[in-house]
């Protein structure tokens, strides 16, 4: 089946009991043996669960998985992955990273002796220079956030398996609906839950997906271990959210495009980020390796002093921090998603105090251009005075 099949149905047929088409929530915590030595399957809900085991096999299922992983958030999903590594490990990292996973990496990860290089990973030279004997695995976000930049995931596997190296892959800019890294050849691949996936802005969720049984095992043991599951109503959420996902995919990039193209055009912005734009430097990457772009577009406006006043007009896009849902947001990285990461590295990457994130809704696309249009004029008009 399609994809788009596969998110609409699932759940369907679950129940054999009812024939319920909406799965039931099952928010029991213990579940009776039928005897001793005996089980139904479900023995204590943090080990197992009716709900989540319909949303873990539907996700393995969508990105080809063999094991999928419900947890607490993006960040526990991180969290349980990074468990499977032990003290002096070192890892081959995206140089443009979210700043919670740098602060997860550089403030907690590291005091227990993990470490980390951050490395353009479109450079596969650079990649290959960047591994050492202790390395054990490269961890890739593709696209970047917020500058969008595309990795090659089929390289990094490539240089991965020489050395003998897992491939983990943050997929919650594209979805399994435009990408699905597994099938390149990457061994992990994880989401915030709570974006693209929940679609809603409502739920706090992670996924992570497994190719293999040994490492599917281990990830098993570590899921169960830590603790940090999804519960059940979260389950039920995210999974009512996941059917609609190609349909809101869809109008996320076409709205994305139009957004896009209108800054490419306006006065005040100097630089656009969108990877489906044909100026972008690694649309040709993305084109071979996804079926689409998602909603995600970042800008440089002019001046610095602009940036307030112009959040400050937006009348549709709230200015929040998140992304992936229904609604338009627009985040501004530097006090916002990447304000744990020090000045100095952030600007050197690129993430400025002109840059500004936008998560592109499925609105109609003619009022967000407009909202943008006002305030980024009445932010010039004003002079960067608020």
């Amino acid at each position: 089946m399609h994809v788009q099949t596969k998110l609409v149905q699932i759940g369907v047929g679950s129940d054999e009991k009812t024939g319920a088409v909406s799965i039931p929530i099952h928010h029991a915590t213990a579940y009776r043996h039928p005897g001793l030595g005996q089980s139904t399957g479900f023995d204590y809900t943090r080990t197992a669960n009716p709900t989540r085991a319909v949303l873990e096999q539907a996700i393995a299922e969508i990105e080809s998985g063999d094991a999928g992983f419900a947890t607490a958030s993006g960040m526990a999903a991180i969290q349980t992955i990074m468990a499977l590594f032990s003290q002096g490990d070192h890892f081959v990292v995206s140089l443009d990273l979210y700043g919670g996973t740098y602060r997860l990496f550089e403030q907690v990860l590291s005091r227990y002796g993990l470490r980390f290089s951050y490395v353009d990973v479109r450079d596969t030279e650079a990649v290959r220079a960047a591994v050492r004997p202790e390395t054990k695995a490269i961890f890739v976000e593709t696209p970047t956030n917020p500058l969008m930049q595309v990795t090659d995931i089929a390289a990094v596997v490539e240089i991965a398996r020489e050395n003998r190296l897992l491939t983990i892959v943050d997929n919650t800019f594209m979805t399994p609906y435009c990408q699905r890294p597994l099938e390149l050849g990457a061994d992990i691949v994880f989401h915030s839950a709570t974006k693209y996936l929940g679609g809603h802005n409502d739920v706090l969720a992670g996924l992570i997906v497994t190719k293999g049984k040994e490492l599917s095992e281990q990830v098993k043991y570590l899921h169960n271990s830590i603790g940090a599951v999804l519960g059940p109503q979260d389950c039920w959420l995210l999974i009512r959210g996941m059917k609609t996902l190609a349909l809101r995919m869809e109008r996320h990039e076409e709205n994305a495009f139009r957004v896009a193209r209108f800054l490419q055009e306006h006065d005040a912005v100097t630089e656009v980020f969108y990877p489906g734009l044909t100026s972008h430097p690694d649309h040709e990457v993305q084109k071979k390796q996804a079926s689409g772009f998602s909603g995600m577009v970042s800008f440089r406006i002019r001046d610095a002093k602009l940036v307030g006043p112009f959040l400050q007009h937006l009348r549709v896009i709230s200015f929040a921090e998140s992304l992936g849902g229904v609604e338009s947001l627009c985040t501004y990285p530097a006090t916002q998603t990447h304000a744990d990461i020090p000045v100095e590295i952030r600007e050197k990457v690129g993430v400025c105090d002109r840059l500004i994130r936008l998560s592109v809704g499925i609105e109609y696309a003619d009022d967000l251009i407009a909202d943008l249009g006002y305030a980024l004029d009445q932010a010039v008009k004003t002079g960067g005075c608020c």
